[in-house]
Formats: C-alpha cells, structure tokens, sequence
C-alpha cells in the first residue's frame, strides 16, 4: 500500500518550479493531472485528495489514466450516507481507497478501450490489484453504471477522462451482478427458494475464490434434463449444493497461483489440473476449464477473485 500511494502522492502534486539563471527565477507552467483537474473545476475531487493525504509530492513522470468523477458526483456519494455531510466526513482509508480506484498505470485513450477489466492501484486481498470494469458495447460504461462526461484530457504526466458517479471498489457480488456474461449465476444465487443466504455471505469479508459458470454452462446445465427449462425448475437442494461447490472460503487464489491437487471448497473437493491447460475435476468424474483472458480470470474484487469455467461444476 505505500508504493502505490507514493504513486498516487506524485500523481496528484502541485506545480513544479525551474530557475533559468542566477538572477531570474522563471515558473514553469505545469499542466499535471491536477492542475488539468483545478482547470476542469474538478473542486471536489481536488479536497478529496487533499483530504486523503495524497497531494503533498511534487508531480511524477507517470504517465497516468485519471477516471475524474465531477462535483456533482462527490455530491452523489455524500447524499449516499447520512454521516456525510462533506469530504471531510469520509474516513480518510476509505477516500484513499476509492481515489486509488480511479487510477490506472499506463496512458489509456477512448479509443483503446474495450469490453474488459484492468487493473486499477486500490488493491484487495493479498495486495492484489482491483478490477475495474470497462464496456464498450452498447454504450461506455465504468464499473457497472459510470458513464463519461468528457474524454481524452491530456496532462503532462498522463490524461484524464471526467466521469458523472464516484466509483465505488466492488466486491464479488457486485462484479457478477454487473457482468452480462454472469446474469444465469446471479439468477441461481439469488433464487427465493434459497435458505442460504448466497449474497450475504458472498458479500462477506472473506476471502473468497469463486469459480463461476458462464451463462452458456448454465443452458448446458439446463439442456442435460429434460425437466429442466429454466433455473426454477432446478431442484432447490441441487441448486445450493452446486452454487457451494464453485466457492472456495479463505483464499484469494489468482491464476497464476493455481497449482495441481485437491482444493476443498465450501461444497465439497474438486482438482486443479494443470498439465494441459487450467482444468477442474471433480468427485463426478467432471471436467471444466478454466476461461484465460482479461475479462474471464482474475477478476479481482474486496473480498475475492473470480475465475470463469465453461461448465457448471456438479458434486
């Protein structure tokens, strides 16, 4: 946590001041992400920072990709709490946090962006960079329901796009409930028939590793029962002890941490095979893989990670 915020100190510093010979003192006029946010009326953004201790450094190199929510958003997150009456009522850990939230590494441009995640400097479980969520498709959106103001802001050490909502860090609830491609898992996780409580125990501290089904695994799911046309007609004690099969508790495991044999989840063994590819086995003679790419494995939130498969694991 303190290199990333000696990053964000430099990111957000002030003006930087040369002398062009002994007698006259030249001030350089400086054009960092802050200043692009003092001349945009950024005001907000600019106390929350101050606020948050991270605005005592000079600027640094960078470069930077600065998600710059407006006065109007901060007002929004405010309304949010009713302990909140200004930027200073928000605890100084979390206004770090969520300003770190908004921060990648690397200059990143409208037009590379694409439907993925990538890596933020907030940091979960095992200081594991977060996942924010970037679509493209049907409209740009930033975590779930961000949307931008203006775009392509250019600063000496990196660009800023201006958005209209504070980001808040997303746990893995929140990420599944904003992925279209998880929309069968969140229907199964939230079916009325439960008596567990799926969402509140998944939106506990944790951590957690989950392996989550896409919606394609759950049609197949569907498809491999004659009697079963939609996941209501999955019967509720199957539902719930498959759901805990996929949960891992206690271990906030990325890809590359994977390694071969038995992992006990909350519903039961499965085993990570790795000689051709990321694979689960289950005690069902069942085999899985594990999805590769940006916007299927290590999608890292607060209190876990999530990792696609292309089937719904059976115990």
């Amino acid at each position: 946590m303190k290199k990333i915020t000696s990053i964000i100190l430099a990111l957000f510093a002030g003006f930087v001041f040369t002398s062009c010979n002994d007698d006259n003192e030249t001030v350089v006029e400086s054009n960092t992400i802050v200043d692009v946010a003092a001349n945009n009326n950024l005001t907000s953004l600019l106390a929350a920072v101050q606020r948050a201790g991270l605005a005592s450094t000079l600027s640094g190199n960078g470069p930077f990709t600065v998600f710059a929510p407006t006065n109007e958003a901060f007002q929004a997150l405010l309304d949010s709490n009713p302990n909140w009456n200004s930027i200073n009522d928000i605890p100084v850990e979390t206004l770090q946090a969520v300003l770190l939230f908004h921060v990648l590494e690397g200059t990143v441009r409208s037009t590379d962006l694409s439907d993925t995640y990538v890596n933020c400097l907030s940091t979960g479980p095992n200081d594991e960079p977060l996942s924010l969520q970037v679509e493209v498709t049907g409209g740009v959106a930033f975590n779930g329901d961000a949307t931008p103001v203006a775009v392509d802001v250019n600063a000496s050490n990196g660009v800023v796009h201006v958005i209209n909502k504070v980001m808040l860090p997303p746990n893995i609830v929140t990420l599944a409930l904003n992925n279209g491609g998880f929309t069968s898992l969140v229907t199964a996780l939230t079916d009325s028939r439960h008596t567990t409580d799926f969402v509140s125990i998944l939106s506990g501290t944790g951590p957690f590793t989950v392996f989550a089904p896409t919606n394609a695994a759950f049609q197949a799911l569907l498809d491999s029962n004659p009697n079963w046309n939609s996941l209501p007609d999955v019967p509720i004690a199957t539902l719930d002890a498959v759901l805990k099969y996929h949960v891992v508790n206690g271990a906030n495991v990325q890809a590359n941490q994977l390694t071969n044999g038995s992992v006990t989840t909350i519903g039961g063994s499965i085993t990570i095979n790795l000689t051709n590819g990321a694979r689960i086995q289950t005690t069902s003679s069942q085999t899985a893989n594990i999805l590769v790419g940006a916007a299927t494995n290590d999608v890292q939130g607060t209190n876990g990670v999530i990792h696609a498969i292309d089937s719904v694991l059976l115990p």
